[in-house]
């Protein structure tokens, strides 16, 4: 029960962080800089709650090349992500997203050597499918946005293979990295990104910049509670409640401005997310017989 309220919490967390990027990109933010505050922030949080516990040790991993890889996939599925959001509904955005998971089955037999199965690629193409009911035309869905949602699929899709070779390794170790390349190429970037935002910048409100904060707060938290949540019950179990993210994505986006799904965009994400569910189901009870 607490991996349950855990991994549902971590869906929230991440919807806040998702309308917090939409809000300020709205309102000019510069993508870049939303980036760097997000990643600094994410990575100071984290080293401030596992340092004083674990030491620097944690930080220390056998396979830097694949956490640099990691690290880099997440930084381009931030960017991506945040561009979409940046034209699409939050609600949209997120079940896009929720195509990843259905890429990687459909890859597991080339990718990581895994059995060849039927039910994943029709998993796939029902979650497909899913995805042309809500990008059907008559939507009004921007068309760049669509693009970069397809393109932020695909690049966590990425992300899951290449974590799957990060398994073995300490989690905070992994989530230390997730922040840590972020954080070190974006403040390299510094100089050539700063200054152009500066002038808004300095007019954002104390409002305004507790909700630029907030963005690696709301990070951080979401893949804390991840942690926790994985820690405390199976990935088969937690799966399906990880669907629940729409709900989050809807309502806020309800809140914030109004944005609603219709009620073909509900069947399309109905689709999508009981086609992750189903296989997930089917995957749980192959690997147990």
């Amino acid at each position: 029960m607490l991996g349950i309220i855990a991994v549902v919490a971590s869906t929230w967390a991440l919807s806040g962080l998702d309308a917090s990027a939409k809000w300020l990109m709205a309102g000019g933010m510069s993508l870049w800089v939303l980036c760097w505050v997000r990643y600094v922030v994410h990575l100071a949080l984290v080293l401030m709650l596992v340092l004083p516990s674990r030491g620097w040790a944690v930080v220390r991993t056998r396979r830097p090349q694949v956490q640099f890889l990691r690290g880099t996939l997440i930084l381009l599925a931030t960017f991506s992500l945040f561009t979409t959001l940046h034209y699409l509904p939050q609600a949209e955005s997120t079940a896009i997203n929720f195509l990843a998971p259905l890429i990687v089955l459909s890859l597991a037999p080339w990718v990581l050597k895994e059995p060849m199965r039927l039910s994943r690629w029709i998993a796939a193409g029902a979650g497909f499918l899913g995805v042309l009911v809500i990008i059907r035309p008559g939507t009004g869905l921007d068309s760049i946005g669509v693009l970069f949602g397809l393109l932020t699929a695909c690049t966590f899709a990425a992300q899951y293979i290449v974590t799957r070779r990060v398994a073995s390794e300490d989690p905070f170790t992994t989530l230390i990295w997730s922040g840590a390349v972020g954080a070190v190429f974006l403040t390299l970037a510094l100089p050539f990104i700063l200054p152009p935002a500066l002038p808004l910048l300095q007019e954002l409100s104390l409002w305004q910049w507790l909700i630029l904060l907030g963005t690696g707060f709301w990070g951080a938290l979401g893949h804390l509670l991840q942690i926790l949540a994985y820690r405390q019950a199976a990935a088969s179990m937690l799966q399906p409640f990880v669907y629940l993210q729409i709900i989050s994505a809807a309502a806020l986006g309800w809140l914030i401005w109004g944005q609603f799904p219709d009620a073909l965009t509900w069947l399309g994400i109905a689709i999508i997310c009981s086609s992750g569910m189903i296989i997930g189901i089917l995957e749980w009870r192959t690997r147990k017989a």
